[in-house]
């Protein structure tokens, strides 16, 4: 069968176990498995005779069983296998006297050790790589790793003469010449013969292939308690070997050459489907020819030159079977630089899609475009769009006041210079006949919602209408009444009477008077806010609907709602999005469909999750990009304290100081990962993880995905119980997850609480996601007017959420969440101008990596620096918004801080193939992997 990227391992794999395992790490098609990159290569393993062994230093040979024997172990349950070994022959290349030593396994289960003693007869020639020690004055190797060599295929001369050098030197098979083991062959005897009837299966054919593959650099995966990084590199291996792979990528820059390793054909057991194709009769070059039709080039051959990169393929081979270190991080550059060109091919597509799109131009001087319609001297009919008439050409009429200066005028405060310059910058967006694409940053309480405001009005004001889209009911109402009260003051003119009064405030400025369109001018309205959201009564969801539908200018605030087919917005110009990361690119094009006209509406992007300039600048490169980075005056900087939760003491006082806060008026978040403790039933609950951690080289899956402590994933609903969106995991040596404490339950927590002396007499309110819409509004009025001023939660609160009084957090399981949501979850508090604190609940071991990590919270609020932290502790997938777009990142290898000069790189070679090639129709390779990305990091691009 004809094998592809795409194929499933499903119909390759025979052992459906392992395909379960793999499928749990979001391993499902070739594809997958090839882009799971190991986290790690090991270094070469050093040949050495027995005699040169050194306690503590890994090293490896080859030898012959002299004997073995099994000891069950009276003391405790289980069996000792101990077998001794001889590496005489092996020795005497080496130049030295050969010698013995044993190698010891212990197992609970039998099973286990009739394996081991089948494999290590009498005879039998193996290889031998492990760590050396010594027990009663005998050199001992406990549970090495040991390949069987298959009898029969020793060769004649001069033996392993060949390792010679390399074991003296001391680097073992990697010094002398290119390639030591050519010249290598196995001076051993046959094994004792098998019994009648047993199918014994060898590990090698020769004592050179095991001694290669033994000592070659190998790479260490990500794995779990269910698959074990060998296995992991064990099935790799076994599909590049069915896509044609024979040998493994050398030094030379060859796919395959003479002097490379075979690839182990992989035997029936592991793998159900070959194809076809008999090892001994492929040859180094056909594999390689094979393997390259297989896995075509995504890059354009002359990027791929001038750069000096790896082909695709030979670079997938060389990193899940390297001949050497830097043969490994040679390929891993070039994948990389794969993904750098990939992902600004796209952004810069998008940009030109978006360009050639028609939006609503939104004048600001609404009122002078009406008054000239009025008075002729507008070229368009008096009846058409406010807006879209010809812009006029008279230039002494007096710049007459329009809405948002209105609205901007009638604030009780001053705008920032940041906030007027984004409002300015987003002005000159609008009046242009294509769609705005801005993305607006901003730091918690630098006063987002006043700018994206003053654009919605800017919107209404040119006869259109505007939504804002927030990703959470609560906060969808918050923004309404918010908006509401902001706007109360201001009018708008209605549909007749606009025209009047402006025609009136021109005979005015010409000295023309004229009582009756004067008094006609006063006919105005307020300006219509409308709430929508998916929990409203029928009733009322039909009546913001309908108000939608009707097309009149106004404000739409609403949540997902917006997406439904129910919802209709004819005249609608602007969509403001809060919160970018929360919604899929596909959900807001949806909203394109919304206009009865076809055209795109100008799209406002926010969000207060901090994100590096650079990555901004990298990730949302179709994008304008905005920062306002000025807090308004008034705002006290939060002390931030850690607080291990095995000081009991420094927690009572934590505590105390919050009830003292309380009776002083104010109002406590105390916020838990999970919302009770069934919600990891069936896992071992670490948080909620996007596997694609590219600073960790891991494959990427699906960014909700909880990961269980022994690193298995929960199921959907389990991840939206748990808060954390953090993807730090703790790994030992072999790439396998470490169990860690169960995470703290909003439930939990609430009940031990109220018990404490601390909070006699205090109310407590719990909100999570599962609350209903309307629960959670009254639980957010009682917590706001007091009735229950400690609140304990989920992080429902993390965004959004403007409670004045708030002025302590206490988050639980800190150290499991990541920096830009630790720093979005402080900024909660202190927003009505009083002390504020944030207390960070850790059971951290000391000096560890989380640590390490809630130093940095602890000393700073600047959030492009936590944002800097927190990007090269955890890599850019997460902090950009993967992990909770609930889809799959293409990203696994880019860094987008460390990498910012291979990206600038890789875009200005994207800028030239696009200028020569717009539709990329002579890179079919490219404009596939082009829209994959697209489809596979929604998150990162606004725009398609």
């Amino acid at each position: 069968m004809s094998i592809t990227m795409d194929t499933t391992l499903a119909s390759l794999v025979a052992n459906k176990r392992r395909v379960s395992a793999l499928k749990s790490l979001g391993i499902v098609t070739v594809g997958d498995a090839l882009t799971y990159y190991p986290f790690r290569v090991t270094e070469p393993v050093p040949l050495r005779a027995i005699r040169e062994a050194a306690p503590g230093q890994q090293m490896a040979f080859a030898a012959v069983i002299r004997d073995m024997r099994v000891v069950p172990m009276n003391a405790r349950r289980g069996y000792r296998l101990e077998a001794t070994v001889d590496d005489a022959d092996f020795a005497r290349s080496c130049r030295v006297p050969g010698s013995t030593a044993r190698l010891t396994f212990f197992s609970y289960r039998k099973s286990y050790v009739d394996w081991v003693s089948m494999r290590l007869r009498a005879g039998t020639s193996v290889v031998v790589s492990g760590m050396p020690s010594e027990y009663m004055g005998q050199l001992q190797f406990t549970h090495p790793e040991i390949l069987t060599v298959a009898p029969g295929s020793a060769g004649t001369g001069a033996g392993l003469e060949g390792y010679a050098r390399g074991a003296a030197s001391g680097n073992g098979a990697f010094a002398g010449s290119t390639d030591p083991y050519a010249s290598a062959q196995s001076a051993y005897p046959p094994a004792a013969a098998a019994p009648s009837g047993a199918a014994l299966k060898y590990d090698a054919d020769t004592v050179q292939e095991a001694l290669t593959r033994v000592c070659r650099p190998r790479p260490v995966y990500h794995a779990s308690s269910r698959i074990s990084s060998e296995h992991i590199h064990e099935t790799i291996l076994g599909l590049l070997w069915m896509m044609g792979a024979r040998t493994s990528s050398t030094p030379d820059g060859q796919l395959a050459g003479a002097g490379s390793a075979d690839i182990v054909a992989p035997t029936t057991d592991t793998i159900a489907v070959q194809n076809g194709e008999e090892k001994s009769g492929t040859t180094a070059e056909s594999g390689a020819e094979a393997l390259s039709q297989s896995i075509p080039d995504v890059l354009p051959e002359s990027v791929r030159k001038a750069k000096n990169l790896m082909h695709r393929a030979e670079a997938f081979l060389a990193i899940h079977d390297p001949a050497s270190t830097a043969r490994f991080k040679e390929a891993i550059e070039t994948l990389r630089y794969e993904e750098a060109f990939v992902s600004q091919t796209s952004l810069l597509k998008a940009r030109q899609h978006a360009h050639k799109s028609s939006a609503h131009p939104c004048p600001l001087n609404e009122a002078l475009e009406t008054a000239r319609a009025s008075v002729g001297e507008a070229a368009a009919e008096p009846s058409a769009q406010p807006g879209a008439s010809e812009r006029g050409a008279a230039t002494n009429l007096p710049d007459l006041p329009n809405l948002r200066d209105r609205f901007i005028a009638s604030l009780p405060f001053t705008l920032t210079a940041g906030q007027s310059q984004v409002v300015d910058d987003i002005a000159a967006d609008l009046e242009r006949d294509w769609p705005m694409q801005r993305l607006l940053q901003g730091e918690v309480g630098s006063g987002k919602t006043v700018v994206a405001l003053a654009a919605m009005l800017q919107a209404v004001g040119a006869g259109y209408q505007a939504v804002l889209v927030a990703p959470t009911q609560v906060l969808a109402e918050q923004h309404y009444e918010t908006i509401s009260k902001m706007v109360s003051g201001l009018a708008l003119a209605q549909p007749g009477a606009k025209e009047t009064d402006a025609a009136a405030d021109v005979e005015g400025a010409m000295g023309v008077s004229s009582a009756s369109t004067v008094s006609s001018s006063k006919v105005s309205a307020e300006i219509p806010v409308t709430l929508l959201t998916g929990g409203m009564k029928l009733a009322a969801r039909r009546k913001a609907l309908a108000a939608a539908a009707s097309g009149e200018p106004g404000i739409i605030v609403a949540t997902h709602a917006a997406f439904s087919k129910t919802f209709q917005a004819p005249h609608l110009a602007l969509v403001v999005i809060d919160e970018q990361h929360r919604f899929g690119v596909e959900q807001r094009e949806s909203l394109n469909a919304k206009t009865d006209d076809g055209t795109t509406p100008h799209l406002l992007v926010m969000t207060a999750t901090p994100i590096p300039r650079t990555a901004a600048m990298t990730w949302f490169g179709d994008l304008d990009i905005s920062w306002l980075t000025e807090l308004p005056g008034g705002r006290k900087p939060i002390r931030t304290v850690v607080v291990n939760e095995a000081d009991a003491a420094t927690m009572g006082r934590m505590f105390a100081h919050i009830r003292a806060r309380v009776d002083a008026g104010e109002r406590a978040y105390i916020v838990c990962p999970r919302i009770d403790a069934d919600d990891e039933e069936n896992e071992g609950g670490s948080g909620v993880s996007s596997a694609a951690g590219s600073a960790r080289g891991r494959a990427a899956a699906s960014g909700s995905s909880a990961r269980t402590a022994a690193g298995g994933r929960a199921t959907r609903a389990a991840a939206d119980a748990i808060g954390i969106d953090d993807p730090y995991e703790t790994f030992d040596e072999n790439g396998e997850t470490v169990a860690r404490p169960p995470l703290h339950a909003v439930a939990e927590i609430a009940d031990r609480l109220q018990k404490l002396p601390q909070f006699q007499g205090i109310r407590f309110a719990t909100l999570t996601g599962r609350d209903k819409d309307d629960v959670k509004t009254q639980v957010m009025a009682d917590f706001a007017g007091g009735e229950t001023p400690i609140l304990v939660s989920t992080t429902v609160i993390e965004v959004g959420v403007d409670v004045k009084q708030a002025s302590c957090i206490v988050i639980f399981d800190a150290d499991r969440y990541g920096l830009s949501q630790l720093h979005q979850l402080r900024g909660r508090v202190g927003r009505g101008g009083t002390n504020s604190w944030a207390f960070l609940i850790s059971r951290a071991e000391p000096g560890s990596p989380a640590e390490q990590r809630l130093e940095v919270i602890h000393h700073s609020l600047d959030g492009a620096e936590i944002a800097q932290a927190d990007l090269e502790f955890r890599g850019a997938g997460d902090v950009l918004g993967d992990a909770q777009s609930g889809g799959k990142s293409s990203l696994k290898l880019l860094r987008v801080v460390k990498d910012a000069d291979m990206i600038a790189d890789a875009r200005t070679r994207a800028e030239q193939l696009l200028a020569a090639d717009p539709e990329l129709a002579g890179e079919v390779q490219l404009a596939g992997a082009v829209l994959d990305f697209t489809r596979g990091n929604e998150t990162f691009l606004t725009s398609s």
